[in-house]
């Protein structure tokens, strides 16, 4: 068991009063971290440290950013073992998605790095004479950062990353599932230099989390929130900001199809969906949750993509390389339990897989699946892939869009044309023509749309959401006034 700590204005805290939780690993049981279960009043005093801050981080010149945000990647990447081991312990990922999740999140560092010096604006002309009028991009103040579990390191990271290279000062909230890893994360950011008060750390108890969040959004320090989880609790978060008027990026959940088109390399379709769908044991937001396949081609793709499934290792994470870990949790075997129950109930074949009486679930295959099974709309976020069977393009598409999300997705097909054109009329934030759903890169607009969410994370994207853009104008010429 590992004992952590919150960071609230550079310094160490436990939380008032010392009032802690447990996270449990979800295969034994067994205690992997004790974290402070700060109350309302911790978290206002990290929001009140980040406003502190803000005034001289703000005005901190681009290259001083951009050296303690290179200095933080490789704090960041120095800790891969470290957070190989939290991962394991917290919610059973694997050896693989750890590793890849400190490369991105180190490669997010980076690019927010290189972002310090592409704040700019315009030059905008005025139909008043001799006026000098500017659009211009300033830090906004204190972000607040609410991170998953299911992509720990990338996702916190990202949270921090861009906010602090356009200038603003973050409080990071900690899942409550991967206190630890999250706190790795930020331990990086502290050894890398950062001032006081420029990034803050909480966590808090399951139960307190609604009033946490609230308090911190509630405070006029606060203008912007990014949050990335489930699209129940983005509703909950939208609806918090709504009420005090501050703007927030939301990246909710996705039920990612992977089209396969009748002219597509099957074999390259394979190894794409297989990746997308059982990385991380599909646990994450991006994950091919539909193939959407063309009759024509069906059966040869079901069967090689059956004996791929077939394949992967699973096992637990801390006793040698797996492709598939534990999932988080026992909800999430009884969910895709439930899911594969109502879906053979309804006439679906099992292809291969199938229930599971542990968090140890393998990767499982179900063909034809119909509007009318749960599988074909809810997002199961575990490694249970609905297989769907139609008849040409506009079927395809038709099928892909019909479903209430709209985060990422991917089109296979040898006629590139025909595929980019698919691609344009898919319902979706992303989308990847003969590339996996799971795919992310530091400068990429990253966002969905429909349920899936609003606002996008990355480079430009990025700094538009986390800057005020302001009008000023320097009038540098006698100017006429009508009295």
């Amino acid at each position: 068991m590992t004992t952590i700590s919150m960071l609230i204005n550079g310094e160490r805290r436990q939380a008032e009063g010392g009032a802690t939780f447990e996270r449990r690993n979800p295969l034994d049981g067994g205690v992997a971290t004790k974290a402070p279960a700060a109350t309302t009043r911790d978290a206002i005093a990290a929001v009140e440290a980040a406003h502190a801050a803000f005034d001289a981080w703000s005005q901190t010149g681009p290259g001083e950013r951009r050296a303690l945000l290179q200095k933080a990647a490789h704090a960041l990447e120095a800790r891969t073992n470290d957070f190989v081991k939290a991962m394991a312990r917290e919610t059973g990922a694997s050896a693989m998605w750890a590793g890849f999740n400190v490369h991105l999140a180190a490669g997010l560092l980076t690019e927010a790095a290189a972002l310090t010096t592409q704040i700019g604006g315009e030059v905008i002309p005025s139909d008043v004479p001799g006026s000098l009028a500017m659009g211009v991009r300033q830090p906004a103040g204190v972000v607040l950062g609410i991170a998953p579990w299911n992509a720990p390191v990338i996702l916190a990271t990202r949270a921090i990353a861009t906010p602090l290279a356009c200038g603003n000062t973050v409080v990071l909230k900690g899942s409550e599932l991967c206190p630890e890893t999250h706190a790795l994360i930020v331990d990086a950011m502290n050894e890398a230099g950062l001032p006081p008060g420029v990034v803050n750390f909480i966590t808090n108890a399951p139960a307190d989390a609604g009033a946490v969040v609230e308090a911190m959004v509630a405070h006029p320090a606060v203008r912007r929130v990014n949050f990335t989880g489930s699209t129940r609790v983005g509703r909950i978060i939208a609806q918090i900001c709504a009420k005090y008027l501050k703007p927030v990026v939301l990246e909710l959940g996705g039920k990612a199809p992977l089209v396969v088109l009748d002219d597509a390399d099957i074999d390259a379709a394979v190894n794409a969906a297989a990746f997308g769908a059982f990385a991380n044991s599909g646990q994450i937001c991006m994950s091919t949750e539909r193939i959407v396949v063309d009759a024509a081609i069906a059966d040869d793709f079901v069967a090689k993509f059956a004996a791929k499934a077939k394949s992967l290792p699973v096992g637990d994470p801390r006793e040698g390389p797996v492709v598939l870990g534990s999932v988080v949790d026992a909800s999430t075997v009884a969910r895709c339990n439930a899911l594969i129950d109502d879906a053979l109930a309804k006439g679906a074949k099992l292809v291969c897989g199938g229930r599971a009486e542990n968090t140890l679930m393998p990767a499982t295959v179900i063909d034809h699946v119909t509007p009318q099974m749960l599988i074909y709309r809810e997002e199961s976020f575990g490694p249970v892939k609905a297989v769907v069977r139609v008849n040409g393009v506009e079927e395809a598409i038709t099928t892909a869009n019909d479903n209430e999300f709209g985060l990422s997705s991917a089109v296979f097909g040898r006629d590139i044309a025909r595929a980019l054109n698919v691609a344009r009329r898919i319902e979706s934030g992303i989308c990847h023509v003969n590339g996996p759903t799971v795919h992310d890169e530091a400068q990429m607009p990253f966002g969905g749309v429909k349920d899936s969410g609003y606002g996008r994370f990355g480079g430009k994207a990025g700094v538009e959401a986390f800057t005020e853009l302001r009008w000023i104008t320097v009038q540098t010429t006698p100017r006429h006034y009508p009295f």
